[in-house]
């Protein structure tokens, strides 16, 4: 035993209790002075969010609450929907129709996965087509084959709704569709955190996960005549794939309203940090924005 100031007699066990809490405390410190030399980036785009995706935990905000044209990050939620529901078979077809690529021309050749009129493509090809190359024909050839209705219009309208429910059941109270791929009619929002924290929801389903990060994919399709087609590959639209280490996904979007936006994530040793930024100034800034706003996530998450 080891006496202590006014005789007071202090054990081994209260002395290793004492120093344990000290280094402790003296880590806690140096943990946040270290958090406190980072500097905050500076970053293009209007809006921005980046949080640790494990402990939920805030990074960086920049206008995160601020509602915002999404573009085509929209698709995060087309996709979820569609992984979402019951008893999915990814293999089964569905006949690509004249809707479909009427609407791609009618919206000044949206993106969009080069789908042919008559062709059966399964529903784990569209997921790619929509994900990949940002497909507005896929995004259409989901909605119709996922909504409920007699007519296509009563199906869109559907799986839109899904849509919706879906956001208020992730408690994203800053985000609305009225699209089922982005091009919006004027009631198509969300907000940097309300699509971080879709991407995070999105990226627990383990296909979601399998599509995002895959760089290149080419589908071999079902033609009018019963024979294969094999398409053009389709490649990923994110410029973080294969240019940002542990990147993992997830979405791009752009257009006049949307400005330039993405969705982003990376895994760097077991720690995975994702976010958003919205109305960036052009495709080299949000890609730049975002390895920015990765890298100091790392550092301070």
């Amino acid at each position: 035993m080891i006496t202590g100031i006014k005789g007071t007699r202090i054990g081994r066990a209260a002395i290793v209790s004492l120093t344990a809490g000290a280094m402790a405390a003296v880590g806690t410190l140096t943990t946040s002075a270290q958090a406190a030399t980072v500097a905050k980036p500076t970053i293009a785009a209007k809006g921005g969010y980046v949080m640790n995706s494990a402990t939920g935990k805030t990074l960086f905000t920049k206008a995160a609450d601020y509602r915002r044209s999404t573009g085509s990050t929209t698709k995060i939620m087309t996709a979820l929907v569609v992984l979402g529901q019951s008893n999915l078979n990814l293999d089964s077809k569905v006949t690509i129709q004249k809707a479909y690529s009427d609407y791609i021309v009618a919206n000044n050749y949206a993106s969009n996965a080069k789908l042919i009129v008559g062709d059966k493509v399964t529903v784990r090809q569209l997921l790619y087509g929509l994900m990949l190359p940002s497909g507005c024909d896929a995004a259409y050839a989901l909605a119709d084959k996922f909504g409920s209705g007699t007519t296509r219009a009563a199906r869109v309208k559907s799986f839109i709704s899904k849509m919706n429910t879906k956001a208020r059941n992730l408690g994203l109270t800053n985000t609305h569709f009225d699209s089922f791929d982005g091009i919006g009619r004027g009631a198509n929002y969300s907000t940097p955190r309300d699509l971080t924290k879709l991407a995070r929801a999105a990226l627990k389903n383990t296909n979601f996960r399998a599509i995002v990060k895959t760089k290149s994919y080419t589908a071999r399709t079902i033609t009018k005549t019963g024979t294969t087609r094999t398409m053009a590959p389709w490649t990923n639209t994110n410029p973080l794939l294969g240019t940002y280490t542990g990147a993992i996904g997830v979405k791009t979007g752009s257009g006049p309203e949307a400005g330039y936006c993405l969705v982003f994530a990376a895994t760097r040793n077991g720690k995975t940090i994702i976010g958003t930024v919205l109305a960036s100034t052009s495709a080299t800034a949000r890609a730049t924005d975002a390895k920015k706003l990765l890298t100091y996530g790392f550092q301070v998450g």
